[in-house]
């Protein structure tokens, strides 16, 4: 049962997701291309230098603890030029360390990435750094995410990215500018090293928002026994933003009509989606005939209107009958929030789909909503969605979950399946290497979660046998609340664990 806390905190709040969109087809298609080598531990080695320079910018004396601020370029912006925005380029991070050690040949340091909205370092510092060192002797290091904080665009408000992409950039970030911060800190002696994460963090509006499992993804690419702590977290990121309450900030209407809007988005973006989970059933009986009779894209249509105004001689205007308003009458085309806004005369449209009879309001309006309107002629009471099965996934099961928001027609449903689609081919763990040592891992999930749900997805202790799930009695907000030295103590124990397993 989902929590009603989760639920009833997600409705208040005003933060929403994706404000533009997908982000550039382009992108994605060489952010699908780097995944691939990016989830492999052997060639993702060989992105980054163990040498990466690391400057120390501030040394703070606190007493039983130091405070050292450092920053280093992302080994991001020369794997994927352009991609990531300027602020963000600088990675920056603090270390906090104990003036004594309780183990002279031990120095254990956690590395923890911020949850959704985490911005700044003194959250982590004063929950989970100061405490760990206090009751547990395990130093820290804090990690700034891109897009946040210091490094969060000019033009991005709080913590809403504006595409879907960017999400996929900034775990991208993350991975290679962990492998750098272990680098650095086995150069300072440090270790043993490990790494958590908190799937929800951050201030005010944005406070409770999970965010994927940056911290799980990072792991699977250090070459060494590492211990590891998800804290809310699972498997995959798509249940997050279809079957979570945080599906209800996300503009479906704006990502549907950008999708149905290029065949790249609907032909070669869907088949390089590699899912775990499946495959997905998509092209509906209406979706897919609109798919195959709507114009390659919205720009082609611009086109065509342009060179049909061009080719139509000028002549005096007189007032048309009104037959011939009824057959020149305009439909209107909006984009979707990409910028475009066309003019196009009915019959270029319903006539291609073999729709007739729209009224003339009809006509005025969006030519996706008069489609959905229109399509009801289509749909009978007996109607059975049809998919069809991928070539590269023949003998897959179909990946089969329930949203959490109502999907009232086809073309949204589509436009859904491609964002769970693409939110598994860049975050679910089982497109990336096992952790060198899962038994070292301790997972802890809320039992009621309503932002990351589990119904449906792989089980994380399947795909990683032998790490430890705790469960929480309790619902995602109060879990973060309530619950820090339930964390704590998890990093405590995985520590323990490598600790009597290859330093005794």
């Amino acid at each position: 049962m989902v929590s009603r806390v989760d639920q009833i905190y997600r409705s208040i709040l005003l933060t929403k997701f994706f404000v533009r969109g997908w982000g550039k087809p382009e992108n994605l298609r060489r952010i699908f291309a780097f995944r691939k080598i990016l989830s492999n531990r052997e060639t993702c080695q060989h992105l980054v230098d163990k040498t990466h320079p690391v400057s120390i910018t501030k040394e703070v004396d606190n007493g039983d603890h130091t405070v050292l601020e450092a920053e280093f370029i992302s080994p991001f912006v020369d794997q994927l030029p352009g991609l990531l925005p300027k602020e963000s380029e600088t990675a920056k991070f603090q270390v906090v360390l104990p003036k004594v050690w309780r183990t002279p040949h031990l120095k254990p340091t956690c590395l923890h990435l911020a949850g959704t909205g985490d911005h700044g370092f003194w959250r982590r510092k004063m929950l989970m750094a100061k405490p760990l060192i206090d009751d547990y002797g395990i130093a820290s290091v804090i990690l700034e995410n891109p897009f946040y904080g210091c490094r969060k665009p000019k033009d991005q408000l709080r913590s809403s990215l504006h595409n879907v992409s960017d999400l996929f950039v900034m775990g991208g970030c993350l991975v290679l500018e962990s492998l750098v911060i272990f680098h650095w800190c086995e150069q300072q002696g440090l270790g043993p090293l490990g790494i958590t994460g908190i799937s929800m963090g951050g201030h005010y509006g944005e406070k409770f928002s999970p965010h994927p499992q940056m911290a799980s993804l990072a792991a699977t690419n250090w070459p060494k026994p590492l211990p590891l702590v998800p804290c809310l977290s699972w498997t995959t990121a798509s249940g997050v933003f279809t079957q979570g309450v945080l599906s209800g900030a996300i503009n479906w209407e704006m990502l549907k009509n950008q999708y149905f809007s290029s065949e790249v988005f609907r032909e070669e973006l869907f088949n390089m989606i590699q899912s775990p989970e499946g495959h997905f059933p998509v092209y509906h009986e209406v979706g897919q005939h609109f798919a195959r009779d709507f114009p390659k894209s919205l720009s082609h249509v611009q086109q065509l209107m342009e060179d049909h105004k061009e080719n139509t001689p000028k002549k005096e205007y007189r007032q048309p009958r009104e037959q011939e308003q009824e057959s020149m009458a305009p439909q209107r085309v909006a984009s979707g929030g990409i910028g475009l806004s066309l003019s196009l005369p009915k019959f270029n449209i319903f006539n291609a789909f073999g729709l007739s009879g729209s009224s003339r309001q009809q006509q005025k309006e969006n030519v996706l909503v008069g489609y959905r309107k229109a399509k009801s002629q289509v749909f009978r009471s007996d109607f059975t969605p049809v998919g069809i099965r991928p070539k590269q996934a023949v003998n897959t099961p179909e990946v089969k979950f329930e949203p959490y928001m109502p999907v009232k027609d086809a073309l949204t449903w589509e436009a859904l399946q491609f964002m769970r689609g693409v939110m598994d081919e860049c975050t679910h763990l089982g497109n990336f290497s096992i952790p060198v040592d899962p038994t070292l891992v301790i997972i802890v999930a809320a039992k009621n979660d309503g932002y990351m749900p589990r119904n449906g997805i792989i089980p994380l202790t399947d795909l990683w046998p032998g790490s430890e799930m705790r469960t929480l009695k309790t619902g995602h907000v109060a879990a973060y609340l309530f619950n820090h030295q339930m964390f704590r103590k998890a990093i405590k124990d995985s520590f323990d664990r490598v600790i009597d397993k290859y330093y005794t």
